[in-house]
C-alpha cells in the first residue's frame, strides 16, 4: 500500500507539559512543528498532577538547598549536574509559566503560596489548590495553541524510523480510521510519559503504557535505572487513584489499626513528610505486621480532620471529590483510606541534559532523537523522586530541550523516507491485527500487573524477582498467540490495546532484569535479601538492553557526582 508522507522539521510525540513546552519553544524559532497524541492534550497526564512545583522562591529557602535535598531525595544516584541546572532554573521557571497566566495560589502577602512536601528542607511546592498540574497543562497549551503549533491528536505512535545512528520521523496511525502515516522529520522528541500502568494498583492515566520505551528499546537502543519505580505512599485504596502529597504537606496523619501515629518509628524527625520510598515502605510494613485498616485489612488511615472544613474546602477540594467518589468517605467528618500505589517512574529513555538520546555508556547520542519529561532519564531523581519535582522536571526540561532543538537542528539534514523503509514497521501492526490465537489481551495483561505488584512491587527478593522474569518470558510468547475481536477499522481500541500489551511486557523485562541486577537497596529499590544500600558496587546507574529473543543485558555507566558526597539518609 501506498501510505503518505508529511514532512517537519520536529514530531513531538506526546502532549503533556513537557511535550507543550518544547513545542512551543520550537514554533516560535520558526520551525515546523507536529505534536502527535492519543488523546487530546488536555487530557494528557501531566494534568493528574495535584500538590506542586518546585521552587526555592522563599527568603529562607535556597536552590543550595533544592539541590542538596532533591540529591538526597534521590538515594545518591542523581547526575548532580542536571540536578543543579534544575534547580537553579527553577525560580525563573515559575516566572515564566506566571508570565504566561498560570495562576497560583497566593499567601496573605499576596506572594505565591508554597506549601512544604516530603524530603524538603523547606516548604517550597507552589501550588494551585490541589490542581497544580491542570492549571499549568491548560496554561501551556493555551500558548503552544496560540503559536500555532499542530497538534494531532488520537494519532498513535507505532514506530520510529531509525537506521545507523540516526532518527528520520515516526509512523502513527490515525485512531480514528486506522490509517497509517510517516512523520518524515529531521528531529523527533518523545515526551510520552511514564510507566506505571505495568503495575495492578497504579495512579496512573490508562495512557500511560511506555509506548516510547518499548518502541525505543526494540530498536537495540538502552532504558536506563528502569528497576526505581515510586510508589506513591497514598494512593486511595482498591483503586490507587493519587491523594496528593499535598495531604501530608497541609498536615495529614497516618494511623495504623491500633491508633498509633506510625511514622515516628520509621521517620521521627519528618513523620509524614518523609521522603516517599520511605513513607511507602513504612505504610506496608504496617499491613504485613497486620495492623492494617479497612475490611480486608490492606489500608492504612490518613485523618485530616483536624485540619477543619475551611482549610480543606479552600485548599484540598479536588481530593475531597476523589475521596467521596471512589470511597464514599468523606475527609472533613472521618479519616479516608489509603495504601500505597505505583506512581512515578525514574528511570527510562537515557539523555543528556539537552535531550540528546544516549545509544551507550560511551554517551554516544542517536541524531535526531530527544526525549524530555516522565519518559526521559536525564537522572534527576535517582533512585527517588522528591514530591513537586516531576512537574518542574517536565516544563524546565520540555522548554531547556526545545532549545537545544532549536540550536541543533541546524545541522541536521533531513533523510526522505521512501516506501521500503517503513514496510517491516507496517507489518508489525498487521500481525497483531490478524494474530488468530487463544491468548486475550485483558487477560494477559492482568496477569503481567498482578504479577509485577506482587513480585516486583514495593519489596523485592532474588526469589520473586526470577519468578518474574519467568513470568515475563512466559508472556512473551503467549502474546504471540493472541486474538483481537475487533476487526474494524473505525475506533479500533482492541487494537491500540493489543498493541499497548506488547510495549508493557517488553519494559516491564526491564524493570524486573534491572532490580535482579542490583543486589543493594536504594531510593524506590528494596530488596529485602540485600536490605542495605551499597555504595562501592552499585553507586552507578543500570544501562540495559534488548535483543532480537527479548533478553535483556546490563551495562553500568558512572553516576555524576558534586559537591555532596554520598552519606547515610535519615528523616
Amino acid at each position: 500500500m501506498d501510505i503518505p508522507v508529511k514532512k517537519y522539521d520536529v514530531v513531538i510525540v506526546g502532549a503533556g507539559l513537557a511535550g507543550c513546552a518544547a513545542a512551543r519553544e520550537a514554533k516560535m524559532a520558526g520551525l515546523e512543528v507536529v505534536v502527535l497524541t492519543k488523546l487530546h492534550p488536555l487530557r494528557s497526564h501531566s494534568g493528574a498532577a495535584q500538590g506542586g512545583i518546585n521552587a526555592a522562591l522563599s527568603d529562607e529557602d535556597s536552590i543550595d538547598s533544592h539541590i542538596f535535598d532533591t540529591v538526597k531525595g534521590s538515594d545518591y544516584l542523581g547526575d548532580q549536574d542536571a540536578i543543579e541546572l534544575m534547580c537553579s532554573k527553577a525560580p525563573e521557571t515559575i516566572r515564566w509559566m506566571e508570565g504566561m497566566g498560570a495562576v497560583f495560589s497566593r499567601d496573605d502577602q499576596g506572594k505565591i503560596a508554597q506549601r512544604p512536601f516530603g524530603g524538603q528542607s523547606f516548604p517550597r511546592a507552589c501550588y494551585a489548590k490541589d490542581r497544580t498540574g491542570l492549571t499549568l497543562l491548560q496554561t501551556i497549551f493555551e500558548q503552544a495553541n496560540r503559536e500555532g503549533v499542530e497538534f494531532l491528536d488520537e494519532w498513535y505512535m507505532s514506530d520510529i524510523l531509525y537506521e545507523d545512528g540516526k532518527v528520520s520521523g515516526v509512523i502513527a496511525y490515525d485512531i480514528r480510521d486506522s490509517s497509517p502515516k510517516v512523520f518524515n522529520a529531521k528531529v523527533v522528541l518523545l515526551a510520552t510519559g511514564g510507566y506505571g500502568r505495568s503495575f495492578k494498583v497504579n495512579s496512573n492515566a490508562h495512557a500511560n503504557t511506555g509506548d516510547a520505551l518499548a518502541v525505543v528499546a526494540r530498536h537495540g537502543l538502552p532504558l536506563k535505572d528502569m528497576e526505581f519505580v515510586q510508589f506513591h505512599p497514598t494512593g486511595i485504596a482498591g483503586s490507587g487513584v493519587l491523594i496528593s502529597e499535598a495531604a501530608r504537606g497541609e498536615g495529614g496523619k497516618l494511623f495504623n489499626s491500633l491508633g498509633e501515629r506510625f511514622m515516628e518509628k520509621y521517620a521521627p524527625n519528618k513523620l509524614e513528610l518523609a521522603s516517599r520510598d520511605v513513607v511507602s515502605r513504612a505504610i506496608t510494613l504496617e499491613i504485613l505486621a497486620g495492623r492494617g485498616v479497612g475490611e480486608n485489612k490492606d489500608s492504612i488511615h490518613i485523618d485530616l480532620t483536624h485540619l477543619g472544613k475551611d482549610l480543606i474546602m479552600s485548599k484540598l477540594p479536588e481530593l475531597r471529590d476523589l475521596a467521596i467518589t471512589f470511597l464514599g468517605q468523606d475527609m472533613i467528618e472521618e479519616p479516608i483510606l489509603i495504601s500505597a500505589t505505583a506512581h512515578y517512574s525514574m528511570g527510562g529513555i537515557p539523555v543528556t541534559k539537552e535531550g540528546n538520546v544516549k545509544m551507550n555508556i560511551m554517551h554516544d547520542t542517536v541524531e535526531g532523537l530527544y526525549a524530555a519529561g516522565e519518559c526521559a532519564c536525564v537522572s534527576i531523581h535517582g533512585a527517588n523522586r522528591l514530591g513537586a519535582n516531576s512537574v518542574l522536571e517536565a516544563l524546565f526540561f520540555g522548554r531547556y530541550v526545545g532549545q537545544s532543538i532549536i540550536r541543533d537542528i541546524v545541522n541536521i539534514d533531513l533523510k526522505e523516507i521512501e516506501p521500503h523503509d517503513v514496510k517491516e514497521s507496517l507489518k508489525k501492526i498487521e500481525r497483531v491485527k490478524t494474530s488468530n490465537g487463544d491468548e486475550r489481551v485483558p487477560t494477559l495483561r492482568s496477569e503481567l500487573q498482578e504479577s509485577m505488584t506482587e513480585n516486583a512491587g514495593v519489596f523485592r527478593t532474588q526469589e520473586t524477582l526470577q519468578n518474574q522474569k519467568n513470568i515475563i518470558k512466559d508472556l512473551q510468547k503467549r502474546y504471540k498467540n493472541i486474538q483481537i475481536d475487533d476487526h474494524s477499522r473505525i475506533y479500533n481500541t482492541d487494537l491500540q490495546e493489543a498493541l499497548e500489551l506488547g510495549h508493557l511486557i517488553d519494559f516491564s523485562a526491564f524493570i524486573v532484569e534491572g532490580a535482579l541486577d542490583r543486589k543493594e537497596s536504594r531510593g524506590a529499590h528494596h530488596r529485602e535479601d540485600f536490605p542495605e544500600r551499597d555504595d562501592e558496587h552499585f553507586l552507578k546507574h543500570t544501562m540495559a538492553y534488548m535483543d532480537k529473543s527479548g533478553n535483556v543485558s546490563i551495562e553500568h555507566m558512572e553516576v555524576v557526582m558534586g559537591k555532596y558526597e554520598p552519606e547515610a539518609r535519615t528523616y
